[in-house]
């Protein structure tokens, strides 16, 4: 089996996440690559929740709809997850009444589904241990079931409770008591192939690789309100703070972060915030305010399905029209999107260097799936990407410099920038149209003059920023895909799974959405005849964007807005049907 499919599934609390990390990390020390993420709904306890490790020997980067082994932990998981699983596939499970739903049974013969059923709780419970140990009895099964030795999960249970010691025996004793699956009278082993060595690789989510990246390019204050998918980055560098001294505050409101991370900007240190759509809905003000009086800034916006509340939990690429027009007001700003671990890494480096190079706001587009799913990539390459200040920093050149070099007429439309306090001259940094030295000036020539002055850089940045990336054959391609985000996993896989069926498939990937490399995709679009957008919302704005800059139209629109990402199996079918 190249790729196999597990799902673990049950109410949140009833250690889900744990039981990923575990299941993650242990296969990844058995040399198989992963993408694993989990689902849940804004409940802090009850609900559907789950989460699904997709694993194989090659590189995979998206997850499939086509589930191999569920591991339910209560009823609900039981009832649900079982239509999801392919035929032949086998469901575990610990839930005592099974035998009062019919359906169960039914289903299961229909599909030839092996079911493996052990008295989980009774078996947690006659161990010392509680309820919440199932969780613990059931992966030991799985593990039996997969055919791996059970001290490469033993390790693994052995690191994720390492502070729990007195708890940690009695889930060893659990995990022992699964993997014998005593009165269970055939135990199914899959036949799962293995690499020789294992692939140097780490096991990481978005969430903290854009954390450690932000980190790495000199952030020394973090500003945020928690919302969700975003938090996470908060927690992360909040736990991490006394080892990298970073400043971390959480406001009484998305407007008060915004303008603490501006005010940081404006004096010299390097400040971030993240939030979701409707966190960033309250700071375009703010945003506003930057591009009037050029401050760097730094947002991050961690995308999920809206309007309003929306469903906070869920992933979502709905808010790139929101990035590329918030705010009132014309202005140049950059946006750009994030992909995986390492893009989250890389970008949000060249994110602080673009505002600060600019003087400009950069909005930077993540997604829960993003955030929340584990891969194996490589290490990353710290020092690779240099700080780039944009500063006046010369004893010679800063007393040099004039209160009217600070907004000065360019042709580039970047001006002289140095810190307040660092020169003599001295400058105003308001949210009132100005002439050169920030002094207001509502003159009609001045006024003009300095609105095409600020938007001149949106030309230059255009003209700097990397071209996006095609993937798979450069032209010619029997079927072709354009998209930013997430897609990108889910079509580096389908690239793969085409090329070993000699068929020839490519995606050009956009890292920088704004302002937008059109010419690079009217070219892809003239390479190749049978072009498509994958994108995750309802409208396709990232599309509408390439059609409107291109003059072009595609053959078919790939979307996803229920909250989902792109997976694999669904992408491969749409190639087949066009």
């Amino acid at each position: 089996m190249e790729r196999t499919v597990i799902r673990i599934a049950g109410e949140s609390g009833m250690g889900l996440l744990s039981s990923g990390h575990i299941i993650s990390r242990a296969l990844k020390d058995l040399g198989f690559y992963i993408a694993s993420e989990r689902e849940f709904p804004s409940l802090i306890k009850g609900g559907s929740s789950n989460v699904q490790i997709d694993f194989s020997t090659k590189d995979i980067r998206s997850r499939s709809n086509k589930i191999d082994i569920v591991v339910a932990l209560d009823r609900a998981g039981l009832l649900y997850h079982i239509d999801m699983i392919k035929r032949g596939g086998i469901l575990i499970h610990g839930y005592e009444r099974h035998h009062l739903i019919p359906a169960l049974k039914e289903k299961a013969k229909k599909k030839g589904i092996k079911v493996l059923y052990l008295p989980a709780r009774q078996i947690a419970r006659s161990l010392g241990g509680s309820s919440v140990m199932v969780n613990m009895v059931l992966l030991g099964l799985l593990w039996r079931v997969l055919g791996f030795d059970i001290n490469n999960l033993k390790k693994e249970v052995k690191h994720q409770f390492a502070s729990k010691p007195k708890l940690l025996k009695i889930d060893l004793k659990c995990v022992d008591a699964g993997y014998k699956g005593k009165d269970i009278k055939k135990i199914p082993q899959l036949e799962i192939k293995r690499n020789k060595k294992a692939p140097k690789k780490i096991l990481i989510d978005g969430t903290t690789s854009i954390a450690l990246g932000a980190i790495q390019a000199g952030m020394r204050a973090y500003y945020a309100y928690p919302m969700s998918p975003s938090s996470g980055i908060l927690t992360y560098i909040a736990a991490t703070s006394h080892e990298t001294g970073v400043l971390v505050k959480q406001a009484e409101d998305e407007i008060t972060a915004a303008q603490m991370m501006i005010g940081s900007m404006l004096v010299g240190c390097r400040a971030m915030i993240a939030t979701s759509g409707g966190g960033y809905d309250l700071m375009t003000e703010s945003v506003s305010l930057c591009g009037m009086n050029e401050t760097p800034a730094v947002f991050i916006i961690g995308q999920r399905p809206g309007p309003a509340t929306g469903l906070p939990t869920w992933t979502s690429q709905g808010d790139y029209n929101l990035a590329i027009h918030s705010a009132h007001g014309e202005f140049p700003r950059a946006v750009i999107g994030c992909s995986d671990p390492h893009s989250s890494y890389e970008l949000i480096q060249h994110a602080f260097n673009i505002a600060e190079e600019y003087q400009i706001p950069v909005i930077v587009l993540s997604e829960k799936t993003v955030y929340d799913t584990h891969l194996t990539v490589d290490h990353f390459k710290h020092k690779k990407i240099p700080i780039k200040r944009g500063l006046v920093t010369g004893p010679k050149e800063l007393e040099k410099l004039q209160s009217s070099d600070r907004y000065k007429i360019t042709p580039s439309g970047i001006s002289k920038r140095w810190l307040p306090g660092s020169s003599p001259a001295y400058y105003y940094a308001n949210g009132d149209e100005h002439w050169e030295s920030g002094e207001l000036n509502e003159e009609a020539n001045e006024a003009k003059i300095m609105i095409e002055k600020r938007m001149r850089k949106e030309k230059t940045l255009l003209k700097n920023l990397p071209a996006p990336k095609i993937y798979g054959t450069k032209k010619g391609a029997k079927i072709s895909f354009i998209g930013w985000g997430s897609s990108k996993n889910t079509m580096l896989d389908v690239i793969r799974a085409y090329k070993t069926k000699g068929v020839e498939v490519n995606y050009l990937h956009f890292d920088y959405l704004w302002p937008l490399k059109a010419d690079a995709a009217k070219r892809f679009f003239e390479n190749n005849k049978n072009v498509h957008l994958i994108e995750g919302n309802y409208q396709g704005q990232f599309g509408q964007q390439i059609e409107v800059k291109t003059k072009k139209e595609f053959k078919g629109k790939l979307l996803k807005y229920d909250g989902r990402p792109f997976f694999f199996d669904e992408v491969m079918s749409y190639a087949l049907k066009h």
